[in-house]
């Protein structure tokens, strides 16, 4: 759990909307349909940050259900005010560890689509191995994904988008909607954050790669 400094508004929010919109870990597999109180398609978003790609798509997507997962409670804390500002009813927030929330209470074949945006690159050699994309993850996703469902990664870090680019065209059940070896082009429903603009501003480029998993 990343430690960090809530507002008083941010810690209002996680009292109030807390037991409606969370998601206490347990390890068992959750039913979505009784989660959101109705059955629809579900997009997992791992890392959310402060949400505002997760609130915007879930704005703009409102036929779908989103599960978001973020540890840093600052970040729970920004989107639960967002929920309450636009009067959201298809999100629900996990502040679990992401790799135990999938592999422990996301039913197999279950999600419509998976989002992974700018997660943290641990650009020092020594600390590679602690990247959450990695062949044992990759494979964990993809089976929690129905057929023809998307996983979706985005980064501003050149070599993790080579290292992810690698870990995800070797994954058996995944195919690169580009072709192997192939970055794609940012969609339009990937909203453009403020860390992405704050880096486009200073010259920095962004790696997208979205996979469909197969269907056998």
């Amino acid at each position: 759990m990343r430690s960090g400094r809530m507002t008083e508004a941010q810690s209002r929010a996680t009292t109030d909307l807390w037991p409606v919109f969370g998601v206490d870990y347990e390890n068992k597999p959750l039913d979505f349909a009784q989660l959101f109180e109705r059955a629809a398609p579900v997009v997992a978003e791992i890392g959310f940050g402060n949400g505002e790609t997760l609130a915007q798509q879930a704005t703009n997507e409102p036929e779908f259900n989103f599960l978001g997962i973020e540890v840093h409670p600052p970040g729970v804390g920004h989107l639960l005010i967002t929920i309450r500002q636009l009067e959201l009813k298809n999100i629900r927030i996990s502040r679990h560890d992401a790799v135990e929330v999938f592999r422990d209470q996301v039913p197999d074949t279950s999600l419509t689509g998976a989002n992974l945006f700018f997660p943290d690159p641990w650009p020092k050699k020594r600390h590679h191995k602690r990247r959450i994309v990695q062949p044992d993850f990759a494979a964990m996703v993809a089976a929690k994904l129905q057929p023809g469902a998307f996983f979706h990664v985005a980064t501003d870090w050149q070599p993790y988008a080579e290292h992810m680019l690698e870990v995800l065209d070797s994954c058996k059940e995944l195919v690169n909607e580009s072709g192997a070896g192939c970055f794609s082009e940012r969609l339009d429903s990937r909203t453009l954050t403020k860390f992405e603009e704050r880096g486009q501003r200073l010259g920095h480029d962004v790696w997208d790669l979205r996979y469909r998993k197969t269907a056998s």
